[in-house]
């Protein structure tokens, strides 16, 4: 996410470093080189104009601490800038009523219906609602047989009626069904098309009209850049929507609809897609998102999916194990399967200040763990439960039945090893020793 950005934008700095002070000479020469980063991350023009404009005043009337460097003032006039151009603030969703209403439109492809999903999981857990989802794609069977499976999949019910053709009528039976089954909140998956036409715009209209949601969402794809701005724009002279969601911001994006589309349309962001997942979807905060543009991380999202994935009662036993010295196999196990709940592997090390430029080149699939989870499930519970007992011969069976190498099996158990022996010293002697430890193993 936002890579070539961050890479320009980082380059345009270092033309401030070793300068002793910033100079109208020197802003200019920095921010021609940021104005042609935020062009090529198909931002519009007079947003990065407008953008550049600001920076270069802020800056200008700037006087620099000794203690801090040009290029470091610079980074931070950005920064905050960056964060202005998205909204400041995060934005929560209005879903009070009886039932709260959130309308979906979009164009066919944004990921409208994968969206409306992850809204009904995310709403479940984070605010105890019982949503019910509404199929209001007429056009399209498999619009509403994908909405079908991916309910089941988030345990949300999924009103249809595939013999109407009358999106409104479909919109408003689910509603009076919703007051009457107790549902709390109704999520309207609406039609879209491949491009902007008149008889989808009056007919989403005629949907809000007739059932006046709580709230209205614009559904956008992060890669289409400045498309996914003028589509959005178009929608909201007709719709005049309450919030943003940018889609498949974890593919390979360049930026420009995240940093244009509050500035031209002058509504929030509220959520943005991470991955394919159900559960990846994020509350947009400008903040977080200017940090990782800036490659400096995003460690209070990263807190946040953790403390998501945190069992208390499997931390509880952990504690026991660690104290009786017993972890095993089947423990490391659970806690790969903890962090992979967390989301992808390479998108959470850009969480981490100064990872994203480290990871940048490294290779890093979906399903980094696969071959680990493969060893330990071609392992008996015994070998799970006592590794001591992983003689040559077994180790041999265990590659052999999990389609890996001796070299592999053996890498993993040294692995486990060391991960214990931290964990024991860390229980003993705190870090100090956890420290010697990574050392004489060579970590």
């Amino acid at each position: 996410m936002f890579e070539n950005l961050t890479d320009r934008l980082e380059r345009s700095f270092k033309l401030l470093r070793g300068e002793g002070k910033i100079t109208e000479i020197n802003v200019a020469e920095t921010l021609k080189d940021v104005r042609r980063a935020l062009l090529e991350a198909d931002v519009s023009y007079k947003v990065a104009k407008n953008f550049c404009d600001q920076v270069k005043e802020d800056a200008l009337g700037q006087d620099v601490l000794r203690s801090v460097r040009p290029g470091q003032m610079m980074t931070k006039i950005v920064h905050d800038r960056l964060v202005d151009l998205m909204g400041t603030e995060a934005v929560g969703i209005n879903i009070k009523g009886e039932p709260g209403i959130v309308l979906v439109a979009g164009l066919q492809g944004s990921g409208k219906t994968t969206f409306s999903a992850k809204l009904a999981l995310f709403l479940k857990k984070k605010k105890g609602m019982r949503p019910l989802l509404v199929a209001a794609d007429v056009y399209r069977p498999a619009a509403i047989e994908q909405l079908r499976v991916l309910g089941k999949q988030v345990g949300a019910e999924v009103y249809t009626e595939e013999e109407s053709k009358d999106p409104v009528q479909i919109a408003k039976n689910a509603i009076k069904k919703a007051r009457e089954e107790n549902y709390n909140l109704v999520i309207i998956d609406t039609a879209g098309r491949l491009a902007i036409d008149r008889v989808m715009m009056e007919e989403i209209s005629a949907i809000k009209k007739a059932v006046d949601p709580t709230e209205t969402l614009f559904v956008v794809d992060s890669m289409t850049g400045q498309d996914a701005v003028e589509t959005a724009l178009a929608f909201h002279e007709k719709l005049q929507f309450d919030g943003v969601v940018l889609s498949k911001l974890d593919g390979d994006t360049r930026g420009g609809a995240a940093l244009s589309i509050r500035a031209v349309v002058d509504k929030p962001i509220k959520f943005a897609g991470t991955g394919e997942k159900m559960d990846a979807l994020d509350v947009f905060h400008p903040a977080r998102i200017a940090d990782r543009i800036l490659g400096m991380g995003d460690i209070v999202t990263l807190v946040e999916r953790a403390q998501e994935q945190f069992d208390e009662e499997e931390s509880k036993k952990l504690r026991k194990k660690l104290a009786q010295d017993s972890f095993n196999f089947d423990d490391f196990l659970k806690q790969i399967k903890q962090v992979k709940k967390m989301g992808n592997i390479k998108d959470l090390a850009a969480m981490i200040p100064g990872a994203s430029k480290a990871m940048k080149d490294v290779d890093i699939e979906d399903d980094a763990f696969k071959e680990i989870e493969a060893i330990i499930g071609s392992m008996t519970p015994q070998e799970r439960d006592n590794p001591s007992v992983l003689n040559g011969s077994r180790r041999k069976r265990i590659a052999a039945g999990s389609g890996t190498s001796i070299t592999e099996v053996n890498r993993l158990i040294k692995q486990f090893n060391e991960t214990r022996r931290m964990m024991r010293n860390l229980r003993k002697g705190g870090a100090a020793s956890m420290m010697q430890s990574m050392r004489k193993g060579g970590i």
